[in-house]
């Protein structure tokens, strides 16, 4: 698998793309971690997601957009996308988007901001995963849009 240089990709393409990630984490106002799943080539959106652990609590954005990538073109083609969450995988969604040697992740907030802000987290970054997973090849930015996906934590709504 070829890697997409997630470095070559201008700064203002992945934050329109965050963006997209911010729109889908508006269904969600409780636990706002959205998702969509982007073709590198075309900056096509393929798949969006956004948390639904009141239905399953595996359901996290970034499995909920793997789900709808899979219903929509099948399990193939990974290598050729990125995936924008609005925080950092955790170590579940890591693992998933690392066994589907997805081509890139790119997320807003840190899982230590997510933390701090009262979300319960699994405190092992994303790059911990991807090093313990030798045959990942795909890469990860982090910090895209913070600011703005850290206001949409810190002032969701709470039960």
């Amino acid at each position: 698998m070829q890697s997409i240089f997630l470095a070559a990709i201008p700064l203002p393409v992945h934050e329109q793309a965050m963006r997209l990630a911010v729109v889908a984490a508006s269904a969600n106002p409780f636990f706002p971690f959205g998702a969509v799943i982007v073709r590198a080539g075309d900056r096509e959106v393929l798949a969006t997601g956004v948390n639904n652990r009141s239905a399953n609590p595996t359901f996290h954005g970034e499995i909920v957009a793997i789900n709808d990538y899979i219903a929509r073109l099948g399990n193939r083609g990974w290598a050729e996308v990125i995936l924008y969450a609005t925080g950092e995988p955790c170590p579940m969604c890591m693992g998933a988007l690392a066994w589907a040697r997805i081509g890139g992740v790119v997320y807003g907030t840190s899982i230590e901001t997510l933390q701090k802000v009262g979300i319960e987290q699994i405190l092992l970054p994303a790059t911990a995963v991807i090093a313990a997973a030798p045959f990942y090849r795909g890469e990860i930015l982090g910090g895209v849009l913070e600011s703005e996906t850290d206001k949409l934590f810190i002032d969701r709504k709470r039960a």
